[in-house]
């Protein structure tokens, strides 16, 4: 806001009227609500969009019941005979006759059940993933607030719209696709937006660790969605996704009224002063500039608590404290194009890397609940609540994958670490959860820990140090575009895995985890070099932070 607009500045948290504001630990304060507010509503906005994104697999089970061999759309009548057959059931709601056969719900009760519901989970994730490559060139030239409320909006209504198909009694194969790959394009709006926004309040001290508490939302998202689904998925699977797309609408009202996408936004910028005279003209802005102390010359400020200022024009400061900036339109940077993108070193690498740990990740997502079903023999319901222990084991993975990354300082190398250990993990899953639930909880909490955590970490911390490269020299437009092509390449292994598992589980579940062990390891393999250039080349993050050389 300039000052020449006269428009009052909003107040800073904790301030009263009139009240003299010190730099000193008021303006910490006052920045760490910000902080803490920009943190929870961010985690609350993406964890709304995982939960729309559950319900699909909550939902297998109920499109797709068992049924004795050539009972197919002739299902059987579960009474005093058992030989007695009937049709398929009709019955009124709403005034509209739902049809729906005891072998599922059609085109899904065929014997090719499992690549009809594999082609619903790849429309959806193809188009997520071209998506993705666009949105963050296109975010980056948006505002932050308008682009992430009508991705929540939109996706909030494809979400529903899939749920209307139990409604209104459609089963033709091509509204659910159609409505699958619009849902997945809406939904490349959040990625990009989120992790921007968040990496303008926050640098990279402690980025690892606040970053993985923050990436929970991605499994907070699935374990709500699960349950919400699961509660109507037995009586009435329409509900299962309009619920979560009445959900996601709601938070793209909230992201429209309560977003602050930067410090800047509140008279806060994270660059530090470049002029030192005083001027009171309407042309240039103003920002708060502490005083220097002995304790400061002896270490670096904080960027956003050396520039915040003051939430209104009543505080008195001294000049000294005021400094000027040249006007926006001097000083900006043009948006790095896809190309250069590329060139930042590590993007590549970890990209490549991305793409097999996702596919894992969300082979997972879209699969387990089914899996449980057949393994275990629960039905759609106690699946679904039991795959959420897969979702509290990520919780913790992203968490320990941040703190080992920050106290190591080796981003790589940790998860090359748990990539490692997920391989073999996958494989004594495959042979232990035919042995009975216990066992089949205890390898969820631990393949969930394994297999999430260097998917939040390179989707979340490498992304934004990435995307705050020193080869971008201060270039603040790159974040965007970066986290959208490591995600982007990331989702077109979500797209691969969810299909070829719908491909392969007719040979056998065994065949499913042998894929997922064949990822893991080339998701280690792209990430050799970058790992011995860490172990090799001490100092922080030494893979991912070297110049980029000038061409």
């Amino acid at each position: 806001m300039r000052a020449s607009e006269g428009k009052p500045m909003p107040r800073l948290p904790g301030l009263v009227s009139g009240e003299e504001l010190e730099p000193g630990w008021e303006l910490e304060m006052a920045l760490r609500r910000y902080r803490a507010f920009i943190f929870l509503l961010t985690f609350l906005l993406y964890a709304s969009f995982h939960l729309s994104r559950k319900p699909i697999s909550i939902v297998k089970g109920e499109l797709h019941k068992h049924c004795a061999a050539g009972d197919e759309a002739e299902p059987r009548f579960n009474g005093p005979s058992s030989s007695t057959r009937r049709g398929p059931t009709h019955w009124l709601l709403n005034n509209v006759t739902v049809t729906e056969t005891d072998c599922g719900w059609a085109p899904f009760d065929k014997n090719n059940y499992q690549q009809l519901l594999g082609a619903l989970d790849y429309s959806f994730l193809c188009a997520y993933a071209i998506g993705m490559y666009l949105s963050g060139i296109i975010g980056e030239r948006l505002p932050i607030r308008y682009y992430l409320t009508f991705g929540m909006l939109a996706s909030g209504a494809f979400t529903a719209l899939f749920g209307l198909g139990y409604f209104y009694n459609i089963h033709r194969l091509g509204f659910y696709v159609v409505t699958q790959i619009i849902n997945g394009l809406v939904q490349t709006t959040g990625w990009p937006s989120v992790v921007t926004c968040l990496s303008n309040w926050f640098g990279k001290g402690r980025r690892g660790l606040i970053m993985g508490i923050w990436n929970s939302h991605t499994s907070v998202g699935n374990i709500l969605g699960s349950l919400i689904a699961g509660y109507w998925v037995s009586t009435c699977w329409g509900l299962s996704f309009i619920v979560p797309g009445a959900i996601v609408a709601a938070m793209g009202l909230v992201c429209f009224l309560f977003l602050i996408e930067h410090p800047k936004d509140i008279k806060c910028s994270s660059t530090l002063p470049t002029h030192s005279r005083v001027s009171e003209n309407g042309v240039n802005r103003f920002r708060m500039q502490k005083q220097s102390t002995h304790s400061e010359k002896n270490g670096p400020l904080d960027p956003e608590l050396q520039c915040l200022l003051l939430s209104d024009g009543k505080i008195s400061l001294h000049p000294s404290h005021i400094v000027v900036l040249p006007g926006d339109s001097s000083g900006s940077m043009a948006a790095i194009s896809f190309t250069g993108a590329l060139r930042i070193p590590g993007v590549i690498e970890f990209s490549l890397c991305l793409l097999f740990a996702k596919l894992v990740s969300y082979t997972f997502l879209f699969w387990l609940p089914l899996y449980i079903t057949n393994v275990d023999h629960l039905d759609a319901k106690k699946a679904g609540e039991l795959s959420t222990l897969f979702d509290v084991g990520g919780i913790f993975g992203g968490i320990l994958a941040g703190v080992i990354s920050d106290r190591l300082e080796k981003r790589a190398s940790t998860c090359g670490l748990m990539l490692l250990l997920a391989a073999p993990t996958l494989y004594v899953f495959s042979s232990v959860s035919k042995m009975g639930l216990e066992a089949t909880i205890a390898m969820l909490l631990l393949s969930g820990a394994l297999v999430s955590g260097p998917y939040a970490l390179i989707t979340t911390a490498v992304s934004a140090d990435l995307g705050t490269h020193n080869s971008l020299k201060g270039n603040s437009h790159a974040l965007s575009t970066v986290t959208a092509i490591i995600d982007g390449t990331g989702s077109v292994g979500a797209a691969l895995g969810p299909l070829l598992a719908g491909l392969i589980s007719p040979s056998g579940w065994s065949n499913v985890f042998y894929m997922l062990m064949f990822a893991d390891a080339c998701a280690l393999l792209f990430l050799i070099r970058l790992i011995h250039k860490e172990l090799s080349c001490p100092g922080p993050t030494a893979g991912i932070q070297a110049p980029l050389k000038e061409h």
